[in-house]
């Protein structure tokens, strides 16, 4: 029954066909519940083991790797190669693959928890009336139309509508489901509210909050997927997750270098059709099998095989970084996802305030003399640990609050007219609360103020344990005065009283909205002396007007009184809260954290718009908003502060209109938190979406990075990509920055990387083109590109960050990888990569002391060796030193190239190898396994290595460094403007871009 709030109670048991007396009969449990179905949440279907590890082999640079290790493999084996030499090259490649799709397979595996998680909040049993009595029975077996007991402590089994209440008062907790600050509290009236939300249905108590007060009767009116709870299963189950700016520009890059890499290795064997029937091949067909084992290597060394493993290595030193700054992260792609974050929509309960109530202002009578003069006190402390000031109208401090007459009777009545508990809890190094908010807020004030005629006060409390320090003074007042009896609050009265009896004399003390002990005071009591005088009608005035600007400031505002009775008096009511003596008036809130002022001015600063999305009312979140911040120099807000039905209402273009400058979005539920990131990011939006409540958890599933709560719920935790242990909002300004400094290393080793595989098929291509020998095998392709370029491109991600990253407006989530510019920086670097390893071949050929000395025909015509006179032996051209030379010349240009990484722009001069020892340390520990390979025999077979002479080391070390010079050139124009520019390609982006790029 969808709109059972708006449906008055007999309606809604009539629709049921249920008598509330006797409940269902079995005849209508067994009808109701094929009706209705079980009161269970779907589970959702798994997707097989083996689909998901087939969904990580379904990327293109993936696919030409697997056809290029079989292909690698078969043609080994028509070449009659056996044993470690054929198996070597593909069983690596494939290697790789199985490491990067088990990370995959967990990462997805993590994802499902979520939805098994939200089933943690469905109550396990019911009371529940059928056939005339009550039983309890497993919440599993409600059917609408049940009638059900609830009482204080229940955890609600499923969506009821409230018909009798036993109690004076009804509350209930349902923070998990809609976000407020403050248990809520319900009737049995029926609601008139046009499109209402969850706050707006009184009536309704919602399956899996919690009773906080009172006892009373209910109807089931939704079970399982038809609940408020099974809203937001459906919701994550049609979630789907979006791939990372990151993974969408490397995809795009996948595609652009297959498409290159096909297009480089048809052209190799096409320019050399010629060459494959000379007589060294033994035949046509064999010569195309030869030049087609050519265009494989080609393709091995094009595509960057350890590029996933280094990416994944990079983002998981990030996290590592992160959870420094308290930010977990459970989904490695989110680091860099952090980085282009353009929207930060905030939860304000808990996030941006620290979800503990705390009194901040006092307002008491100070004298009566001269007509009324009103004096206010400031409260510091936003916490529940029992650690404050008073400060007085002109911000000086007290040291002995409670020697201020009105204090004193603050603190004691707050004590003593309480039901809350305050408590330390060793394991979280907290303090917490049991029982209401504003209550415990009264008990941490007790705690403030101290108690009277101890000159010692604040320093004694100080000496305390934690255990014994949250609630010493609470403590004290109830060990003086002996509770007698409680008239509990109604709604009616607006108020509660506690009778109690202290030595010869009793004592009520009472609590509530001021309105209502205004209305009942006849004396005040005066902060000066201590005094008790008659409250006059000025009085009673300018304490109304005083309550109202405490209003204005969306302070939740209480009076406290007391009143002396008969002694021997065992019970009251309320004709005894009458005459009262008026103490004070206390302002609380929920307060913002200091720290979130200063993050909120550095996401402004960055280009990150902060929307701070609440299901409180609007007046209490804008105050909050002036308060961090987010409506500085704003007289007017209107156009940026909308609640969800405002929103709602608005037009498609005013809508779309009022999403970029919308900064406060209030009264939400958890479809209208979904919509408000599903509408972002269809204006091109990357959103980060903070929660910590079940409700929370569709958005933060659907955002493109959902942070939860340290303190928050399971569910909302498994949908996230990211955890803040503190619950800070200042946490994830941090990680933002965190997440900048990690894609521009990223950016820097994919560059690093890129222009190493450039110089790798330069030279293969070159080497074809020119009809010399193959100048690198495919099994020293690999040794390259796995070795010696993962361990420095690892290192790069170890790049300092730099001090501006959070002066710079966020990237655009189409921003290529590789611009244009860059991309002819390293196509130039990569040239000459390629051609420094073809020259340290061809030198060994024709100058190298060692070597033939040959001319530069007799290289080229190398094939037709045997079929010519020569001075040499043919079996020259597979001597192993020549291959090696090039192999050594594109390990060390490549470490070299490394070092030009430190920095996109700056020369090595000014950031130098010293600013990452990470780097240094990975080129050495590189060329030390080159080493290895090199002078260890066995290595030495397996690679088609040799050890290299002297000489050939320097000609090795002259060919290498000139392209550090090349890049110093390079990165001068990159920092003079004018030139750069006028070297930019046509085309801003030589990698595709998406059409929704900004």
């Amino acid at each position: 029954m969808e709109d059972a709030y708006a449906r008055s109670v007999s309606e809604v048991l009539d629709f049921f066909g249920v008598d509330p007396t006797k409940g269902l009969s079995d005849s209508q449990v067994v009808q109701h519940s094929r009706l209705y179905g079980r009161n269970v949440l779907p589970e959702e279907k798994r997707t097989p083991f083996w689909k998901l590890v087939l969904k990580q082999f379904d990327d293109l640079l993936v696919k030409i790797l697997i056809v290029a290790a079989i292909v690698s493999f078969l043609l080994a084996l028509a070449n009659g190669e056996t044993g470690l030499t054929a198996f070597l090259e593909p069983f690596v490649i494939l290697l790789i693959l199985a490491a990067n799709a088990a990370v995959g397979v967990i990462t997805e595996t993590n994802a499902e928890k979520a939805l098994e998680e939200l089933r943690a909040y469905q109550a396990n049993i019911a009371t529940v009336m059928r056939n005339g009595c009550f039983s309890i029975l497993p919440a599993t077996e409600l059917v609408p139309g049940d009638i059900v007991e609830i009482t204080v402590g229940c955890k609600i089994p499923a969506d009821l509508r409230m018909i009798e209440m036993s109690s004076n008062t009804f509350r209930v907790d349902q923070a998990i489901l809609t976000g407020e600050s403050c248990s809520v509290e319900k009737d049995v009236d029926c609601t008139l509210t046009t499109n209402a939300v969850y706050q707006d249905k009184k009536n309704i108590l919602f399956s899996g909050t919690d009773v906080v007060a009172g006892r009373g009767r209910a109807v089931v009116v939704g079970v399982g997927s038809n609940t408020a709870m099974g809203s937001i299963h459906d919701s994550m189950l049609h979630t789907d997750d979006e791939a990372t700016p990151l993974k969408k520009k490397l995809d795009e890059f996948g595609s652009f270098l297959a498409k290159v890499i096909a297009g480089i290795c048809v052209l190799v064997w096409v320019v050399n059709i010629g060459h494959f029937s000379d007589p060294s091949h033994g035949g046509f067909f064999k010569g195309a099998i030869h030049y087609f084992k050519i265009a494989v290597a080609l393709a091995v060394a094009a595509i960057p095989e350890g590029l996933p493993a280094v990416v994944t290595t990079c983002l998981a030193l990030g996290t590592k970084k992160m959870a420094r700054l308290n930010a977990i992260v459970r989904s490695l792609p989110s680091v860099e996802t952090l980085g282009c974050t353009t929207v930060i929509c905030s939860d304000k309960t808990g996030t941006l305030t620290t979800n503990m109530m705390s009194v901040s202002k006092i307002c008491v009578v100070q004298s009566a003399e001269h007509g009324p003069m009103i004096n206010e006190f400031s409260v510091s402390g936003t916490t529940y640990a029992p650690e404050g000031t008073v400060f007085d109208s002109n911000g000086l401090q007290l040291d002995l609050p409670a020697q201020s007459p009105c204090l004193h009777h603050l603190a004691m009545c707050s004590s003593l007219c309480n039901d809350s508990i305050l408590q330390y809890n060793p394991d979280k190094d907290s303090y917490e609360k049991i029982g209401e908010s504003t209550e415990v807020a009264l008990r941490v004030l007790a705690e403030k103020v101290g108690l009277p005629g101890f000159d010692s006060m604040p320093s004694a409390l100080n000496m305390l344990s934690k255990h014994e320090r949250a609630s010493y003074c609470n403590h004290y007042w109830e060990n003086q005065f002996k509770k007698v009896y409680v008239l509990e609050f109604t709604r009616d009265r607006k108020m509660m009283s506690v009778l109690c009896s202290h030595k010869q004399m009793d004592v009520m003390f009472s609590k509530g909205a001021p309105e209502s002990i205004i209305a009942r005071c006849s004396k005040l009591l005066c902060n000066s002396d201590g005094s008790v005088v008659p409250l006059t009608a000025a009085a009673r005035s300018e304490l109304e007007s005083r309550f109202l600007s405490f209003g204005d400031e969306t302070l939740r505002c209480l009076a406290l009184a007391f009143k002396t009775v008969p002694q021997g008096l065992q019970s009251i009511s309320c004709d005894n809260e009458n005459d009262l003596t008026f103490i004070g008036l206390v302002g609380m809130l929920d307060p913002p954290r200091e720290e979130v002022r200063d993050a909120m001015l550095a996401c402004m600063t960055a280009g990150i718009r902060v929307i701070v999305v609440t299901g409180d009312n609007k007046s209490t979140a804008e105050s909050l908003c002036r308060k961090i911040g987010a409506f500085d120099n704003l007289g007017d807000f209107s156009g940026m502060s909308y609640t969800a039905s405002e929103f709602e209402r608005l037009p498609a273009v005013q809508q779309t209109l009022a999403l970029r400058r919308m900064t406060l979005f209030s009264r939400v539920e958890p479809s209208h938190k979904r919509m408000l990131v599903e509408a972002l990011q269809n204006q091109n939006e990357v959103v980060a979406m903070t929660g910590d409540g079940v409700n929370d958890a569709p958005a933060l599933k659907k955002a493109d990075i959902g942070i939860a709560m340290g303190s928050g719920t399971a569910v909302a935790k498994s949908a996230s990509d990211m955890v803040l242990a503190d619950d800070n909002f200042a946490s994830i300004v941090a990680a933002v920055a965190e997440g900048r400094a990690i894609y521009n290393n990223t950016k820097q080793f994919i560059r690093y990387m890129i222009s190493s595989n450039i110089g790798e098929v330069v030279c293969i291509f070159v080497a074809a083109v020119l009809g010399i020998p193959d100048t690198l095998a495919p099994v020293q392709l690999l040794w390259v590109n796995l070795v010696t370029d993962g361990l420095p491109a690892t290192a790069i991600g170890f790049n300092k960050q730099d001090s501006d990253v959070m002066k710079a407006k966020p990237r655009k989530v189409g921003e290529a990888v590789v611009t244009g510019w860059l991309f002819f920086r390293y196509l130039v670097i990569g040239v000459y990569v390629g051609l420094a390893t073809v020259a340290g071949f061809i030198w060994w050929f024709v100058y190298s002391e060692g070597g033939p000395k040959l001319t530069y025909s007799e290289l080229m015509n190398f094939e037709t060796c045997a079929l010519r006179e020569t001075t040499y032996p043919c079996s020259i051209f597979e001597d192993r030193h020549p291959s090696t030379v090039a192999m050594t010349v594109l390990v060390v240009v490549e470490m070299f190239n490394a070092l030009n990484n430190l920095s996109e722009n700056q020369s090595l001069l000014v950031i130098t190898p010293r600013t990452n020892l990470w780097l240094v340390g990975s080129i050495i520990l590189t060329m030390l396994l080159h080493m290895l390979i090199l002078y260890v025999h066995p290595l030495a077979v397996l690679f088609s290595v040799t050890p290299l002479s002297w000489a050939e080391w320097t000609a090795v070390l002259y060919l290498s460094f000139p392209v550090i010079i090349i890049d110093e050139l390079l990165k001068f124009l990159s920092r003079n403007t004018g030139l750069r520019f006028r070297f930019r390609l046509r085309k801003a982006d030589l990698l595709p871009k998406d059409r929704r790029d900004k």
